[in-house]
């Protein structure tokens, strides 16, 4: 870690403006036009998997989330050059923006799918979806907390720079391998190469169980790290060149 490079500092400007404003101005209604909704949503835009990454949910949010821009960013523009960061930046959230909203696809269709084969109109679904209610008789064969999360999951948008942010991780690690980092919670140095997949392996775990504690969008983080590796790992391959 060092001074802040260029692209790292403007996107940290551009996250903090993206969290301030819409706090400011309300009633301008940003959070519904820039958070990624899911595709069914009235809500949805393409754009939104651009735009999403640039918000956040809350202060403790973007901070840590900017901290891990600045800390595993900052070497990794001194390394690649203000371009290659910026474009790896971008496609790591974008592509976290991606996988995430296909898990929920796959997730939301297979109870959409569940509900139809009970004999349950495209109607009454759409009415479980605009009021949360349905009928109790459904309960016998799909369990409230799958309605819930079938709920959940056509009005929850998500925000966060978090994907792109895993996506840096990753880079960081199979480019310092042997960097200690360490956790507030756990202070023990640990290498990166032991400490960023076990941090993977628990999204992993928290997205496919029910064990995950608050809102967080675990196959976001997978995504991004997911793209990351694939960039980091191709370029390395071929080492490209420094993009200025």
């Amino acid at each position: 870690m060092g001074r802040i490079t260029e692209a790292v500092k403007h996107l940290v400007i551009i996250n903090v403006i993206f969290f301030i404003v819409p706090q400011l101005l309300p009633n301008l209604g940003l959070d519904n036009l820039f958070a990624l909704y899911f595709p069914e949503n009235e809500k949805f835009g393409f754009w939104q998997f651009l735009t999403h990454m640039f918000m956040h949910g809350g202060f403790t949010h973007i901070l840590f989330n900017m901290y891990g821009l600045w800390a595993f960013g900052t070497p990794l523009e001194q390394m690649w050059g203000r371009n290659k960061f910026i474009f790896f930046y971008l496609s790591a959230g974008l592509g976290a923006g991606v996988i995430y909203t296909l898990v929920n696809y796959y997730q939301f269709n297979s109870v959409y799918d569940q509900l139809i084969s009970l004999g349950v109109s495209s109607t009454e679904i759409q009415n479980l979806l605009n009021t949360g209610s349905y009928n109790s008789q459904i309960l016998e064969s799909i369990s409230e907390a799958n309605l819930s999360e079938f709920y959940a999951t056509y009005h929850t948008p998500a925000v966060g720079a978090s994907g792109a942010v895993y996506g840096i991780l990753v880079a960081f690690g199979m480019a310092f391998p042997n960097a200690k980092l360490a956790l507030i919670f756990f202070p023990v140095p640990i290498s990166a190469k032991y400490f960023i997949p076990v941090i993977i392996l628990g999204d992993l775990f928290f997205g496919m169980t029910k064990y995950s504690v608050g809102n967080v969008a675990h196959f976001a983080h997978i995504g991004g790290a997911l793209i990351g590796f694939i960039i980091a790992w191709y370029w390395k391959q071929n080492q490209f060149k420094r993009w200025n």
